[in-house]
């Protein structure tokens, strides 16, 4: 088995009396597609300028392979690296070509006439833009000109690309479009993609991997899958997919089951968490509204027509917890009790829990939910 080409060891980034990174530590597999993903200040930026070279960690060290490229008293300045980076701006020259944008860069690295022409010709047929080169960046589309920042990155043959929220100046329908180039570009080559996105759709979307950081800190790195059915923390719980969290009593873990209390009611779910207090992840998919008494009473807050239903956002009753939202076919009024069967969640510790071995039987009222 080959080394990540990626890793970090406890990567800390202070700037003034602000942690912007606290002990990060990731590593990643040769061609991976790695989301860096988070609300506004979270220290994703912060992480790719470190990677790329353009800042000087405080503590730990990063890897690429088994070289130490910072850290340890070592750093490699950013063009010996070997990487490539796509900005949000595109940083295109403007009175280049299309070709003379995606060349400049193979001759100051000393490529002779007839390498750069192959070169050029190979990335342009990649990114779709063969048919251009003869063009300047005025006369292309946004979606085309960060063609162009990918296929100048693409030129140089780097085993890492790095792309700071390369879609952020793209209308919606541009940003779909280029979701897919990117995807499609990523499976025609070797090199291993570093994404920055505050867009979790964008991340899930592409992305091999994903590591979802908040204040500073590494909350979760997974599979879109992973992060989705089996977060790691509540803000990942929160964040990923519009997901809410309810607080219960764990009173039984085994086997990757746990069998929890939610106010009176007992429930077997999937989850990580001891005996103790838990939380409860939920998603409007694991929510169904009930005639009968269910498992969950709430009462509904407000709708908002979404997608050829009634998002509906529901209050508990005789529990605390966040709202809920789920998609119903009428529009009710607020105020309606709306009773919800449970048939899915993933069950997480919660913070200063208290936790025994003890697994105790099951009473007789108990609904499992797979």
């Amino acid at each position: 088995m080959s080394l990540p080409r990626l890793s970090l060891s406890a990567i800390s980034k202070r700037f003034d009396s602000l942690w912007a990174l606290n002990r990060v530590s990731l590593a990643i597999p040769d061609t991976a597609f790695l989301a860096l993903l988070g609300p506004s200040g979270c220290g994703k930026t912060t992480l790719l300028r470190l990677i790329a070279g353009l800042e000087i960690p405080d503590q730990g060290k990063i890897l690429f392979d088994d070289q130490v490229v910072a850290g340890d008293g070592a750093f490699v300045p950013p063009e010996k690296r070997g990487i490539g980076m796509v900005f949000q701006s595109y940083a295109l020259w403007p009175t280049m070509t299309v070709r003379g944008n995606v060349e400049f860069g193979l001759k100051v690295a000393g490529l002779g006439a007839r390498e750069r022409e192959r070169r050029i010709d190979d990335v342009l047929e990649v990114v779709g833009l063969h048919g251009l080169k003869d063009r300047r960046p005025h006369e292309l589309s946004g979606g085309q000109r960060q063609r162009v920042a990918l296929a100048r990155s693409l030129a140089m043959r780097p085993k890492l690309i790095l792309l700071d929220e390369p879609l952020a100046n793209l209308d919606a329908h541009l940003r779909e479009a280029m979701l897919a180039e990117f995807r499609r570009i990523h499976s025609l080559t070797d090199a291993t993609f570093v994404f920055v996105t505050h867009d979790q759709d964008e991340a899930m979307a592409v992305a091999t991997h994903v590591a979802v950081l908040d204040k500073g800190c590494l909350q979760q790195l997974g599979t879109p899958e992973d992060l989705y059915h089996r977060p790691a923390s509540p803000m990942v719980a929160r964040f990923i997919g519009r997901g809410r969290t309810l607080p219960v009593r764990v009173v039984g873990a085994q086997e990757g089951m746990n069998k929890v209390m939610l106010g009176e009611e007992m429930l077997e779910l999937q989850g990580s968490a001891p005996v103790g207090d838990g939380w409860l992840c939920l998603h409007a998919s694991d929510l169904q509204r009930v005639s009968g008494r269910g498992h969950l009473r709430t009462e509904l807050v407000s709708q908002v027509f979404q997608n050829g239903a009634w998002l509906s956002h529901c209050l508990p009753t005789e529990i605390d917890g966040n709202v809920l939202g789920l998609p119903l076919p009428e529009r009710l009024a607020s105020g309606t009790p709306i009773n919800l069967a449970i048939s899915g969640g993933w069950v997480i510790e919660r913070d200063g829990s208290t936790t025994t071995d003890r697994v105790v039987d099951v009473p007789a009222r108990m609904v499992r939910a797979t």
